[in-house]
């Protein structure tokens, strides 16, 4: 059976570049605590909108959808869901508030992600949630010419909750003594749990689920107001690559964990930067509406739909919104992306040299 040495590892990942990623983000935590304090009822907004799109990327990467409304409406729990991809969606928004709102009474341990898992599946009306995979399988990938091969070979179903367990006191062992920066233990434990592959559906979004935890506990909850989910999206085919990269020679203890570690800092920092992006649009209060419109595409990293900006903006209303767009397109400030009811837009940072 593997060996889970979280202290050995934790050693190989640190690099000058690694090591420079978590000295920015600790920054940032710094000036995220701040801020908070002092204007939380400021950032309710923020919270809603990101409720909304964690749960909707999340769901997304694993072919699970639901119109933009319904999904708003199961998000705000002001409907009950009517098909199994929106019982799914329902039941990863009530995990998600779970470790919104409790994250610091919830320890990563089997029984808890048993029961996370089980949530997870709460509206189902079957006995998949809260159980371990009972029989093996293999996670496959599909080829642009529609070939099927093996990505990845998980631990068989007889070893799971060994390794869950395994996993799970490395990383609370290594946690507790209080040495080793959690910023770096929590990409280890993720790609571990992935490796093993505990259930037979919903081990994507469960690791997403844990990452928050994993950060909530150790104080980072910038995922709160800016959705990680989302950003992993954007980026899935990175997100894919680096953890193909990452899992090679897993089960040999062979294996190098720094490409997935770089991906997922580099996504808590993009996170970050977005959220002092909004803080200031924040701090501007005394913006005018097409202004704050103006000021989030520009404060936006790549392309941003008018449903977007309607989120991001409740109390402003479509007309206006529309309005602040084709001004800006007509002034070469933005650019338009034109996709139908997909069009989106994007600030045009060569206008800026």
């Amino acid at each position: 059976m593997r060996q889970y040495d979280y202290t050995a590892v934790y050693t190989s990942l640190l690099t000058p570049d690694i090591v420079g990623m978590v000295g920015q983000i600790h920054e940032y935590k710094g000036e995220q605590n701040l801020f908070i304090e002092a204007k939380a009822d400021t950032l309710s907004q923020l919270l809603e909108i990101a409720k909304i799109q964690s749960t909707e990327a999340s769901n997304r990467m694993e072919g699970i959808y639901t119109s933009n409304k319904r999904l708003e409406q199961l998000v705000r729990e002001k409907t009950m869901p009517r098909t199994r991809n929106e019982q799914e969606i329902a039941g990863y928004r009530d995990v998600l508030s779970t470790i919104h709102e409790s994250h610091d009474f919830i320890p990563p341990k089997p029984s808890i992600i048993l029961q996370l898992h089980r949530d997870l599946y709460r509206f189902s009306g079957t006995s998949v949630g809260g159980n371990y995979r009972s029989t093996d399988n293999i996670i496959e990938e599909t080829d642009a010419q529609g070939n099927k091969f093996v990505r990845f070979q998980p631990v068989p179903a007889w070893e799971t909750p060994e390794a869950v367990e395994r996993a799970c006191r490395a990383y609370n062992s290594a946690l507790d003594c209080g040495e080793y920066d959690p910023l770096l233990l929590m990409p280890i434990f993720i790609l571990d749990f992935l490796c093993i592959h505990p259930f037979n559906n919903g081990n994507g979004r469960m690791s997403r689920l844990l990452t928050l935890l994993l950060l909530y506990r150790a104080g980072y909850i910038v995922g709160k107001y800016i959705s990680i989910e989302k950003l992993i999206e954007k980026t899935k085919e990175t997100y894919y690559d680096t953890l193909q990269e990452s899992s090679i020679g897993w089960h040999e203890g062979a294996n190098t964990y720094a490409p997935f570690t770089r991906y997922l800092l580099g996504v808590i920092l993009a996170a970050y930067r977005e959220f002092s992006s909004r803080v200031q649009a924040l701090i501007t209060g005394g913006l005018s509406k097409p202004e704050r419109v103006r000021e989030i595409i520009r404060g936006t990293l790549g392309k941003i739909t008018k449903a977007e900006l309607m989120r991001q903006c409740p109390d402003i209303s479509q007309v206006t919104v529309q309005r602040a767009l084709n001004d800006m397109v007509k002034s070469g400030e933005i650019i338009k992306l034109s996709g139908g009811r997909y069009t989106s837009y994007i600030w045009n940072r060569e206008r800026e040299k």
